[in-house]
């Protein structure tokens, strides 16, 4: 779909401009990409605006390739109706609270998804003028969000959790995107509510880097890609793009779902972090780490219906020999291991259309051990890790190798975080968090019988060329919750 005349990108933080803007790095898997003189006019300081046919092919390949992001302050405000859809099941106090963060003039569907003290959900939804919809019994968010769903009649709906509450600004923020008739369905960036006071160490991990919270970088949502879900806790979609909803048969997941099946139908999806909802993490410990569990438990429905996108890591052949030398723990792990990561380099600067392509081609080479090391590091301390346990008990090697894992992804995500909590509590609740989280998904797996959500995928190999893109690096890539 054609981007439309004033519509604004711009290359992102992430990709780099090479060669007096001639070739640009970066998008999400690592690109290549050569511009042809036509493609280079149109780009001035970063920024396409689009003004002709030119200039929104650039834009269109940009954007789907993760280099570039619609300015979202430059895009106009889009004159529509969007309508409100709230599921809950109690939560009176926080209901209250969700309706007075609404933005007046907007019709709101409150869904009561089978209460058990119903009358306190309606008085609310009076107090604040919704309209009210008892369903007789629990169907769940996905089954109740689609109840509200089949009575809006606008182009546009938001749906919006209980447990939320709304920056004044963030559904108009987020209407802006739909400027791109491409685009399906967008989502604000979900930060920590803070109750004020005195908070707790799992409130201070949560609020610094709780899992709903996917960072301060807009970018477009992809399976296999920096941001490859998003929470439905505040998501606006248009109504056309996202048909009868949820999949009403997933009780967790079915945001993810929802997600994938539109990218998969050819719609674009996006993250917006200039818009905010604040979120009521759950910061009891005993419900913060149920959370976790639960979350995990959606990774085996999903394998079901999404084999191709659920993979907890996304690697290249050579990361895997990357990973197994190192883990020999051998006096020539080291060595070889620089081996592999000189071959890299190597062949990725054979395939560069630039001037000096050693030199990208080892910077594009750390990049991806970096991001293999990463990956492993996941699966060792998350998604394997029941078998890691028992292997740590018979082998020195791979205690070792946890530990170094441990250490390293804890100060990683740390330095990521508010670091409003000190690095040790920081660190065991990272374990913890991971902990939880793989229960999950090995709780699933078993029972459902099947461990495709445990398998990694190997990385496609593609061929450079002037003018086109390349994956001149492996893909980085960030699973679900």
């Amino acid at each position: 779909m054609t981007l439309p005349i004033g519509f604004t990108v711009r290359i992102n933080r992430r990709t780099r401009l090479l060669e007096a803007g001639r070739v640009l790095v970066g998008g999400s898997p690592t690109t290549v990409l050569a511009l042809t003189g036509l493609a280079r006019a149109v780009l001035t300081d970063r920024v396409i605006r689009i003004t002709g046919e030119p200039s929104a092919r650039l834009a269109r390949l940009l954007l789907d390739r993760g280099m570039a992001d619609p300015v979202v302050e430059a895009l106009p405000d889009l004159d529509v109706d969007v309508t409100v859809v709230i599921p809950i099941r109690d939560r009176p106090v926080q209901l209250d609270r969700l309706l007075a963060s609404v933005p007046g003039g907007l019709r709101v569907i409150v869904v009561d998804d089978g209460s058990r003290r119903p009358e306190l959900v309606a008085a609310v939804a009076r107090r604040h003028g919704a309209e009210l919809l008892p369903l007789p019994v629990n169907v769940g968010p996905a089954g109740a969000r689609n109840a509200g769903l089949a009575r809006v009649a606008t182009q546009f709906v938001a749906f919006v959790d209980s447990d939320i509450v709304l920056d004044p600004d963030a559904i108009r923020i987020l209407l802006r995107h739909f400027a791109d008739p491409g685009v399906g369905l967008a989502v604000p960036r979900v930060a920590a509510y803070r109750r004020g006071g005195s908070e707790g160490w799992i409130a201070r991990y949560e609020a610094g880097r709780s899992s709903l919270d996917l960072g301060t970088e807009p970018a477009s949502i992809r399976p296999r890609s920096t941001v490859s879900w998003a929470s439905s806790a505040c998501v606006v979609a248009r109504v056309a793009a996202i048909g009868s909803g949820f999949d009403d048969t997933m009780r967790v997941g079915e945001d993810v779902d929802l997600v994938w099946r539109l990218v998969d139908a050819g719609w674009r999806a996006r993250y917006e972090p200039a818009a905010t909802a604040y979120h009521d993490h759950r910061i009891a410990f005993w419900p913060w780490l149920r959370r976790k569990f639960f979350y995990g438990t959606s990774a085996a429905p999903l394998a079901q219906r999404h084999s191709e996108h659920i993979a907890p890591a996304v690697l290249a052949p050579w990361g895997i020999g990357l990973a197994v030398v190192l883990l020999a723990q051998r006096w020539w792990s080291i060595p070889a291991a620089l081996g592999i990561a000189a071959s890299t380099a190597n062949r990725i600067a054979r395939k560069l259309p630039i001037e000096h392509p050693r030199r990208w081609g080892a910077v594009l080479a750390a990049r991806g051990v970096a991001n293999t090391l990463g990956q492993f590091s996941a699966l060792l301390l998350r998604h394997w890790l029941p078998v890691t346990a028992i292997a740590a008990i018979r082998s020195r090697r791979i205690r070792r190798a946890v530990l170094v894992a441990a250490v390293a992804d804890a100060v990683v995500e740390y330095a990521k975080s508010d670091r409003s909590l000190d690095p040790l509590r920081f660190g065991v609740a990272r374990r913890l968090d991971d902990l939880a989280y793989g229960a999950g998904v090995w709780w699933s797996a078993i029972r459902r019988k099947s461990f495709a959500a445990l398998r990694p995928a190997l990385s496609p190999a593609t061929e450079a060329r002037r003018g086109g893109v390349s994956d001149a690096a492996d893909p980085q890539h960030r699973g679900p919750n």
